[in-house]
């Protein structure tokens, strides 16, 4: 587990975390899970879909998003006829806390350990995917390498391997810290990851540049991986300028 204890320092904290408390109601598709995770916090996420043993993704949203701003992208997984489970982070949306990286990591932990005995609970679970998109990359990844006989695949788009890499391309400050050892372990994380994996990213992504898709894509530890670029596309336009692509390529994935 990378420690990334190193970067949750104020300045570059303010810097990479954007939350926001938006707080939509609960779809009637849909329901809301609380999972404590530290005295006087709690992480909640949202289940869309049907009540029936069916492929379910955990889902680690980007960047200054929140759960409800899904509540008209988790259909199009649902028609699939996948589960869709969409969480917050710590000062994110219905969240308590404040967001830091070694939060991140931990919470992703407690977070797939509680939707996995609640799914059995329910009976609801067949296969559990992973899916990480942008920020929601490093939980991502930190469950695929943990877990590999819990998780059927990893879906990472628009991602990178570590907040590092942000770090580095925006050019934040960060003097006195050592950001090649974080990024080695970082690094090793995703060598260790066995599961089938797709990366989706955009061709003309402004924030996180293509080349963290091959770079990810390249030390990537899985057999059987998959990298598609979508042309055109940007950071937050992916699956509305490669809708077709993108969505099929998550079927194909899955085999669906």
């Amino acid at each position: 587990m990378p420690d990334y204890s190193v970067i949750d320092q104020p300045l570059l904290l303010w810097f990479l975390f954007f939350p926001r408390n938006d707080v939509g109601p609960c779809p009637e598709n849909a329901f809301d899970i609380r999972v404590p995770v530290e005295e006087d916090v709690s992480i909640y996420c949202r289940f869309y879909g049907q009540r029936e043993p069916l492929p379910c993704v955990l889902y680690f949203h980007g960047n200054g998003e929140v759960i409800c701003d899904y509540d008209n992208i988790a259909p199009l997984y649902n028609m699939m006829g996948v589960n869709l489970i969409v969480n917050d982070y710590r000062g994110y949306g219905a969240s308590g806390g404040n967001p830091t990286f070694a939060a991140l990591i931990s919470d992703a932990h407690a977070l797939f350990g509680a939707v996995s005995r609640g799914l059995e609970r329910l009976g609801i679970r067949r296969d559990l995917w992973i899916m990480g998109r942008s920020m929601g990359s490093i939980p991502a990844l930190e469950l695929a390498a943990a877990y590999p006989q819990e998780i059927k695949g990893l879906i990472i788009e628009s991602g990178f391997i570590g907040a590092t890499r942000l770090i580095k391309n925006w050019g934040l400050p960060a003097e006195g810290i050592d950001l090649d050892s974080l990024e080695g372990e970082c690094l090793e994380t995703v060598r260790r990851v066995q599961i089938p994996t797709l990366v989706l990213h955009g061709e003309r992504d402004t924030l996180v540049p293509v080349e963290e898709a091959h770079y990810l894509y390249n030390n990537l530890g899985s057999e059987r991986k998959q990298l598609v670029i979508i042309p055109e596309a940007d950071h937050n336009d992916i699956l509305m300028v490669g809708f077709e692509e993108y969505m099929n390529s998550i079927r194909e994935f899955m085999e669906l």
